[in-house]
């Protein structure tokens, strides 16, 4: 395991790391099983290094079940409405539970956050007061709804 990466966020398991694994990167392109390491003389996995997106991963199956916590998520920046709802509907399908704001827990416990790319665009632009109604609105979402979140920064009634 000499050429991990020197940074990337650990999930810890009972005993479904490599299902955790398999399943995460059947989610986002660009994503892959990057090595599965079981101690000599077992058949058990122990540890499975993967891609997610991109950015290095890895999970660890410790023999005992820890929560995981909102207080850490996997934030996915979508390009678009279809890309933000395939995403959510494949985690709630799979046995997600939605959060607010676009906020959703996986089967696996481990909270995530899926944020179109136009909602930090929108969050922070110089127009101010359009900004907050673009922010209250997101408020009252499970599943962000673009259109919606654009015709409120422009001030549009829905």
């Amino acid at each position: 395991m000499s050429d991990m990466a020197k940074l990337r966020t650990c999930f810890m398991s009972s005993d479904k790391g490599q299902e955790m694994a398999e399943y995460y990167v059947s989610l986002l392109p660009d994503s892959r099983i990057d090595k599965v390491w079981r101690p000599q003389g077992s058949d058990k996995t122990l540890v499975v290094e993967f891609t997610l997106a991109g950015a290095p991963y890895m999970t660890l199956n410790a023999g005992m079940e820890v929560p995981h916590s909102p207080a850490m998520s996997i934030s996915v920046l979508t390009e678009d409405q279809a890309e933000t709802d395939a995403l959510w509907f494949r985690l709630l399908g799979d046995g997600g539970q939605e959060g607010q704001c676009g906020w959703i827990t996986d089967s696996y416990g481990v909270n995530w956050q899926i944020v179109p790319k136009v909602m930090p665009e929108l969050l922070t632009a110089a127009d101010r007061e359009g900004a907050s109604r673009a922010f209250q609105a997101m408020m009252g979402m499970r599943r962000i709804d673009i259109a919606a979140i654009e015709r409120a920064f422009a001030g549009v009634a829905t």
